[in-house]
């Protein structure tokens, strides 16, 4: 499939869902800003499309990824973003979506499985997320965060080039 037509909006994801649903094939979803792509984030994917038979990743607006981490990011552009994320073998599907937390994305997707990377654990989760997932019978899952691998460590490290 080429790359162009794994990036959908959210007025088709429900369909998009619907259509997987259809072919009998469990879902994993994740999120995340992933403004700068590195190895932790391509670990992350691979892990998270392990989980399921297709992998779903909802992007973070440009405007959700500034209220989340300042006026000076997204380093790069939503689009730019989307585009990288569904080079990407592991993933099947990208959705951008403009709210802070991933509540609304969760809904229409509705997961099989919610995979997060992090140092936290479920119950650690934003509690509208778990509720949304769970509603729809969906498990979660957290694979640990790799030390010194983000996006954020990055973009200090290129300011100071």
């Amino acid at each position: 499939m080429d790359w162009r037509e794994k990036i959908i909006s959210m007025d088709v994801l429900a369909d998009w869902r619907a259509a997987l649903r259809a072919t009998g094939k469990k879902l994993a979803a994740t999120n995340g800003c992933f403004d700068i792509l590195h190895a932790g984030h391509v670990n992350y994917l691979a892990s998270a499309r392990a989980q399921a038979d297709a992998l779903l990743v909802g992007l973070n607006s440009d405007v959700s990824v500034r209220e989340l981490k300042g006026e000076n990011r997204p380093i790069q552009n939503e689009s730019d973003r989307a585009t990288v994320l569904a080079a990407l073998e592991a993933v099947d599907c990208v959705c951008i979506f403009n709210e802070n937390r991933a509540t609304r994305f969760l809904e229409m997707a509705q997961p099989d499985v919610y995979v997060k990377g992090g140092d936290y654990t479920v119950d650690e989760l934003p509690s509208e997320e778990r509720t949304e997932v769970q509603r729809h019978g969906g498990g979660i899952i957290v694979i640990g965060h790799v030390p010194g691998q983000s996006s954020s460590d990055l973009a200090k490290k290129i300011a100071t080039l």
